[in-house]
């Protein structure tokens, strides 16, 4: 009867993870309590990034809005230098800021100094006051929530492989027991695909409205003259979007421990 735990574990795993999922859901959808939240509202450049990628992806199109305009240098070897020490807005000043007073500095710390800057807090707290955004501390998303279904089904999976391999009463068949443990595979599948069809794309800081702001946003690849269009991308699907070879290496770029 060494099987019996097992199930139980499976079935506790798989109806936990899928509890979570459906908590999230429902958050979500009460982060936008009406369909017209955020009508008729443009997102900016900034918002957009954040509800795509969150603050890493806001000062990543801050550091590319300053390269593309000649007010930062970023060398492939991964290093931030100060053109202009003027910024445009409170996002640049903080890019600028968090390089120092040198002027010069690995990329990887002024980004991560960038995104947990006041500015971009203050965008967040007015995206999830509009509804566009999920707010701090609102627990699990959907997207985390589905993470865990998943390795949940394959955690039962992994279980009922082990209660086969073990020594099983002679009046049990292992294809009845195989059967127990489909029951809890099953639930999170279900759960898996009914989120698939309900609430995909699964967001992890835009809430439904957020989304579907975004949804109304360029993505493609286009004219890379257009400075708008082209930030506009990069703020919807990240650095992959960037198309200077040297900008890409020095996002890319990794400084060795140690070095400053």
């Amino acid at each position: 009867m060494f099987w019996v735990p097992l199930l139980l574990l499976a079935w506790a795993v798989a109806g936990a993870a899928c509890l979570r999922l459906c908590l999230a859901a429902v958050r979500g959808a009460a982060a936008a309590p009406g369909s017209d939240t955020g009508g008729g509202r443009d997102l900016t450049l900034y918002e957009a990034a954040f509800l795509s990628g969150g603050p890493g992806r806001v000062a990543d199109v801050a550091l590319v809005a300053m390269a593309r305009r000649r007010r930062l240098l970023l060398a492939h070897t991964g290093w931030a230098t100060v053109v202009d020490p003027h910024g445009r807005d409170e996002m640049e000043r903080s890019v600028i800021g968090a390089i120092g007073p040198d002027g010069q500095s690995p990329l990887a710390p002024v980004r991560a100094a960038a995104a947990t800057a006041d500015p971009v807090r203050g965008i967040a707290e007015r995206l999830a006051a509009a509804g566009l955004a999920v707010p701090d501390g609102a627990g699990t998303t959907v997207a985390d929530a589905v993470r865990q279904v998943r390795l949940a089904a394959a955690a039962v999976a992994g279980l009922g492989a082990a209660a086969l391999l073990m020594p099983v009463p002679l009046d049990l068949p292992r294809h009845l027991l195989a059967l127990w443990f489909a029951l809890p595979l099953t639930l999170a599948v279900g759960c898996l695909a009914i989120a698939r069809f309900e609430v995909h794309p699964y967001a992890r800081w835009a809430s439904p409205a957020g989304q579907r702001l975004l949804d109304t946003l360029p993505s493609g690849t286009g004219d890379t003259g257009d400075d708008r269009a082209y930030l506009t991308r990069v703020a919807v699907r990240g650095i992959r979007a960037v198309d200077e070879p040297e900008l890409r290496a020095a996002f890319a770029h990794r400084t060795p421990p140690g070095r400053h």
